[in-house]
Order: structure tokens, then sequence, then C-alpha cells
């Protein structure tokens, strides 16, 4: 019987300004295709269906954020830096508050 994905966070918080910031980050059994560990994970900040920051490992594409439009390969080192750097980048938009 093959291990499935293994959930093991998931925060969600709407703002006042009609903002949505959600994580997801599962453990997988083996890495997705395109990255070297066995977290999968799903990080979006956006408004109005439209998605201002966002970071994740698509199967085949790998680790990687979207900023302001682009996609650029994001370097992997460990789940809390992964949400560190998301954060960031989110309390930058959302200008110095989260």
């Amino acid at each position: 019987m093959a291990t499935k994905a293994r959930l093991l966070f998931h925060r969600k918080r709407h703002y006042d300004d009609g903002a949505i910031l959600e994580m997801k980050l599962w453990r997988v059994p083996i890495a997705v295709p395109g990255s070297q560990h066995a977290l999968k994970y799903s990080l979006y900040y956006g408004r109005d269906g439209e998605r201002l920051v966002g970071y994740d490992n698509e199967r085949g594409k790998g680790d990687h954020r979207h900023y302001g439009g682009r996609e650029a390969p994001y370097i992997f080192v460990s789940a809390a830096v992964l949400i560190d750097d998301f954060l960031a980048d989110v309390e930058i938009l959302r200008g110095g508050s989260l």
C-alpha cells in the first residue's frame, strides 16, 4: 500500500481589505519531480482572484516563487525559511503589517 501525502500545516487568513493568505505544507513519500525534498507546498497571498505572491513546487517545475506577475526559481532550504520568505514578501506588499 502506497503512503499518501500527509498534511503538516494549513493556515488561512482573510484580511479586512479582501486579501487572502493561505499556506499549506504536506509531507510526501517521494520528492515532487523538480524538487529535492519530501515536502509539497502551496503558499498563496492574493486579492480579487489575483495571486500577488505565491510559492509552490508544482510537479515538473520544482521550487519556485511568483511575485509581481513573474515566476522565478526558489532555493528551498527548509520549511521554516520558506514560510519566513513568503511572509516577508506579504509584509512588504501589505506595507509592513501582516
